[in-house]
């Protein structure tokens, strides 16, 4: 599985997000520039999270975008989900009923797919905000934040 720029993309908003006070709102041109993404590009990315309930659009000059829950509970699977990513092993896939060696290739790769799976759902914002924050830290890393 290779994390395409869309979900790539749509995490970085979302763990910049997770730093806001309160867990938002921020603008997009503020989040476009904090992480470097094509501003038109992340207002679709945002409209797709928001339609999945991952974000919530607050009108008005102090308004924007912010978290619609912790970053505890939003898994790395619902953000990809929300933006079409998909992690199909072998999407359309028939095995050859007189190759045996096709059954066993399909029924692994069956069973890692359903694996990777439940580790996408297991995974939560909070953790990959961790995680960068770890990795920050062995840089000798203290103050900026971008994913």
């Amino acid at each position: 599985m290779k994390l395409t720029t869309r979900g790539h993309y749509s995490v970085k908003a979302l763990l910049d997000l997770s730093l806001q006070p309160g867990y938002g709102p921020a603008s997009v041109k503020a989040i476009a520039e904090r992480q470097g993404i094509p501003a038109p590009y992340l207002e679709k990315l945002l409209i797709e999270l928001r339609q999945s309930s991952i974000v919530i659009s607050i009108r008005g000059s102090q308004g924007g975008y912010r978290l619609a829950r912790s970053p505890a509970h939003i898994s790395l699977g619902q953000i990809l989900e929300a933006v079409g990513e998909t992690i199909d092993p072998l999407p359309r896939h028939q095995p050859n009923a007189e190759q045996a060696e096709d059954w066993v290739t399909f029924a692994l790769w069956n069973r890692l797919y359903k694996k990777l799976q439940e580790a996408l759902y297991n995974i939560s914002l909070e953790d990959l905000y961790y995680d960068a924050r770890s990795w920050q830290a062995s840089q000798g890393a203290t103050t900026s934040f971008v994913v």
